[in-house]
């Protein structure tokens, strides 16, 4: 079915406005873990490391299909990618070998505005420049191998969202960009500069650039919840997200990473209050992160199936990292059920069984069946009805069965999808990731 499209997900959290530290509830966060493996609402690894020492590390549901997760998994991990390009970048800046107010011009004129785009609006999401994995094209080609000129072709093709410097606005074209920025200053592919500049410098052994997932490297495949089992969702081409998003690792690693980006080992300390610096909320791939009264730092990803969350909090000196690579729940209530264990502090455990459906019958669903298709996206969606169910399958996708909220509202909720149905027009309007997009049946 449709999937977002995009490499970040919001990473913002709160919890009670006071908050005084007690002491390690880890029986709690073990029941949490375990109640959503049990329920099918999440599979993935969690780390908590303070002061550089771990203190919880566990990982729970599949790595490959029918291949228990351990700790060594490792995951891809989107957006969180991010904070790696623009270390880098900033690591390049204090060498002299690259200056922040220098155009992107510099490197790639073909892009829109690129004579009065600089790095450091790359780097805080202001160049204007439109994410090319907002558009419905992105999906006929996410799957497949392209280069980097392909890539600068089509970054180079849709209209600027605005004008360079007028405000925010999160375009992953931006990280692409960056990280083919860091392969023309060092001269070396991505990959060998992120060896030499931060892995290999803090010891990495499991975070690196991706490629096709591999079972025999312990890669986790990403997977969607059916209603009745865990499904393997396709994967994105790694040629694609670059910088952006192209990372795969472990969550021991990524507090590794994050503990060194802290502790000056990668970036001085007068780099990294300029990365922890915000414009509208944004940093150099840092986002604030408040839990109740504690304040943290960090980015949070999203590809294909996968969902990743990486924050340190300076204070504590406490890094936490969450991969998961099935979601059926939000990761958001998982990172504040982490918190809240690890600081003390009071949290009810959810309640993960499913939603009792609504009742329907093949009558009611004969109306909604047929192939629906789209002036909007270039996909077409097929819906069938299997007993009582009503089943949804978009071109190259696996099929996935919805859940009734009335009789022409139904929804998949691991992919945040709406499906309004207007039987009488032979019509259904889906809701996917703010947008909305309507189909008309062939």
């Amino acid at each position: 079915m449709l999937r977002k499209l995009a490499l970040v997900l919001p990473v913002c959290f709160g919890a009670s406005s006071a908050l005084a530290q007690g002491s390690f509830n880890q029986p709690r966060l073990d029941s949490l873990l375990t109640s959503l493996e049990t329920h099918h609402r999440a599979m993935g690894s969690l780390t908590l490391s303070q002061a550089g020492k771990v203190v919880y590390n566990r990982a729970f549901g599949q790595q490959q299909p029918g291949v228990p997760a351990t700790p060594a998994t490792r995951y891809r991990i989107g957006s969180v990618s991010k904070l790696f390009t623009a270390t880098m970048l900033m690591q390049l800046v204090e060498e002299g070998k690259l200056k922040l107010d220098a155009p992107l011009a510099t490197w790639f004129p073909q892009l829109p505005n690129a004579t009065r785009i600089t790095v450091d609006q790359l780097l805080h999401h202001r160049s204007g420049l439109h994410s090319f994995t907002s558009d419905a094209a992105y999906a006929t080609y996410m799957n497949q191998p392209q280069t980097q000129a392909q890539m600068l072709a089509i970054m180079s093709k849709p209209a600027p969202d605005f004008e360079p410097g007028a405000k925010f606005e999160y375009s992953n074209t931006n990280y692409v960009l960056l990280g083919y920025i860091v392969e023309k200053v060092t001269g070396q592919p991505y990959k060998q500069a992120l060896q030499k500049r931060i892995t290999g410098k803090l010891g990495l052994k499991d975070t690196y650039h991706g490629g096709p997932i591999d079972p025999r490297q312990q890669e986790a495949a990403s997977f969607i919840w059916s209603g009745s089992t865990w499904l393997a969702n396709p994967e994105t081409d790694m040629t694609i997200p670059g910088g952006a998003g192209a990372l795969v690792s472990t969550p021991t690693d990524l507090t590794r990473f994050i503990e060194g980006l802290f502790g000056g080992r990668l970036v001085k300390p007068a780099t990294l209050q300029q990365m922890m610096a915000l414009q509208d909320g944004y940093g150099a791939a840092l986002t604030s992160i408040p839990f109740g009264t504690k304040k943290g730092y960090g980015h949070g990803g999203l590809i294909d199936a996968f969902q990743s969350s990486l924050i340190y909090f300076p204070t504590d000196k406490l890094a936490l990292a969450y991969c998961q690579n099935g979601n059926n729940f939000p990761l958001n209530d998982v990172l504040i059920g982490a918190l809240a264990s690890y600081y003390g502090t009071p949290y009810r455990l959810p309640d993960l069984r499913p939603a009792t459906p609504m009742a329907l019958t093949a009558t009611d669903l004969a109306p909604l069946t047929g192939t629906y298709a789209s002036t909007q996206m270039p996909l077409k969606v097929t819906v069938t009805a299997s007993g009582t169910t009503l089943i949804a399958q978009a071109t190259g996708q696996p099929a996935l069965p919805l859940t009734a909220k009335s009789k022409t509202q139904f929804t998949f909720e691991p992919a945040g999808i709406i499906m309004d149905f207007d039987a009488d027009r032979h019509t259904f309007t889906l809701q996917q990731g703010g947008g909305r997009y309507l189909f008309t049946r062939e």
